[in-house]
């Protein structure tokens, strides 16, 4: 068994982290290439793995999930934003938070819910005319907001709030993008745009302190009260079993992350279905024969089988989270290499969706390779938008309803051209961003 994986040399310092922040995708890219399953590089002062080794993810995601952790490198600003909820907290916090959260989550409620989702669709959409321009980045983050704020905070936000929501977005998003003074730099060494930072946390605490006063007043009880995610924290709060501040981080969570990667996804598919027609009019026969003049629906939603193969190629393609990270909590070995307790693991979905090693031509956007005959071919892992193991993104069902009717609700009734620039170029935040602007002529469907 190996001691060390090979990887690049890095600079004194800095290491490897100058030519990640400048673009990780193609950083990313560049390693899987090179070095397969196990890539060793620094980040800044971190020395890091990279694996991209379907086997070893599904032992640090899922079988042996209980011998890592996330790193706390991931709890500085992140924390101050996201404090205790379920994306960051560990132990018994997450586990009970998981068990007040599921059931607001389930797909027998979520099902029930459809309606409410196409309604908002239908709403964010209804004043498109031929020969309009959208910025569909825009329009999907609102419509997506929308949904969250519906389905798991129980209220319906002013359009002036909406936009407070969405201002905040840009200052926050800035602070996350790689930066290798800030992977080189001690916690306690101020950086240019901290204030900035600081300003929209205390914005949108204000937003979501104005939302639990209002959803306080019609919570009921565990019994005949609304099973909003909000009126569940909020009545365990009065229980006893949730404090005031594990409530506010998980809206905060929620808030964020809830909508993000969702209006991404929608995004991206936008994208792909305008650069390839012959998907796009496959969509739209797909409708036709499915929905025909109908509200798009759950009992729709099981029959859209090349609609749910189009977003997952674009989740493919454009993973919104495009790497994720971990560190064990004593020595393992991984992929014949001996790995120390608290060695930063990345785990880039980036890198693995678009390896040639699981797919053929990978830079092309194939729906089709998800047909169950081409799909059970490739490792499990060679797959991992929403993570995976106990830890998996708890709105996974809620993420694919909503891309599935969001879609069929603007295909059934419009075509979208894009009118930007490509290739696309991505900005690395928490999530993947399109740097230009997501300009979309609309032409209504005959």
């Amino acid at each position: 068994m190996s001691k060390t994986p090979p990887g690049p040399k890095g600079e004194p310092l800095f290491g490897s982290s100058r030519t990640y922040a400048n673009d990780p995708f193609r950083f990313i890219s560049a390693l899987e290439t090179a070095y397969g399953d196990v890539a060793r590089f620094d980040m800044g002062p971190m020395d890091t793995l990279m694996l991209c080794d379907p086997t070893a993810i599904e032992r640090v995601l899922v079988s042996e999930a209980d011998r890592f952790r996330k790193p706390d490198f991931q709890g500085d600003a992140l924390g101050d934003l996201l404090g205790e909820g379920l994306l960051l907290s560990e132990g018994e916090t997450w586990e009970q938070q998981r068990r007040l959260g599921n059931p607001a989550f389930s797909m027998g409620r979520l099902a029930g819910m459809a309606d409410r989702i196409t309604d908002h669709a239908e709403d964010r959409i209804a004043g498109w005319e031929t020969g309009d321009v959208v910025d569909i980045e825009q329009s999907m983050t609102r419509v997506t907001l929308d949904v969250i704020l519906d389905l798991m905070m129980g209220v319906e936000l002013s359009e002036q709030r909406v936009r407070t929501i969405e201002e905040q977005l840009v200052p926050l998003g800035q602070r996350f993008e790689p930066d290798p003074i800030r992977f080189a730099a001690p916690d306690w060494m101020p950086m240019p745009d901290d204030a900035e930072f600081a300003s929209a946390v205390e914005t949108l605490d204000e937003v979501l302190g104005d939302i639990i006063a209002v959803r306080e007043e019609n919570v009921g009880t565990d019994a005949d009260g609304p099973m909003d995610f909000l009126s569940v924290l909020i009545r365990a709060r009065d229980d006893g079993k949730q404090t005031a501040e594990q409530l506010r981080d998980e809206m905060m969570t929620m808030l964020l992350a809830g909508h993000d990667t969702t209006a991404l996804t929608l995004t991206y598919t936008w994208f792909l279905l305008s650069e390839h027609p012959e998907a796009e009019q496959k969509v739209h026969a797909e409708l036709d024969e499915v929905v025909g003049d109908e509200r798009p629906g759950m009992e729709h939603v099981r029959e859209l089988d090349y609609l749910e193969r189009v977003i997952q190629e674009a989740m493919r393609l454009y993973p919104p989270v495009y790497t994720i990270f971990r560190e064990p909590t004593e020595d393992v070995e991984l992929s014949s290499y001996s790995v120390e307790a608290g060695t930063t693991l990345m785990l880039p979905q980036w890198g693995v969706h678009r390896s040639a090693r699981f797919y053929d031509d990978p830079e092309t956007f194939d729906p089709d390779r998800w047909r169950p005959e081409r799909a059970n071919e490739r490792p499990r892992f060679a797959y991992f938008p929403f993570g995976g193991g106990p830890r998996h993104c708890i709105g996974k069902h809620l993420a694919m309803l909503e891309a599935q009717l969001i879609t069929a609700t603007t295909a059934q009734r419009y075509r979208l051209d894009f009118q930007g620039e490509t290739p696309l170029e991505l900005m690395p935040s928490l999530t993947a961003h399109p740097r230009q602007e997501m300009s979309m002529r609309v032409e209504k469907r005959d």
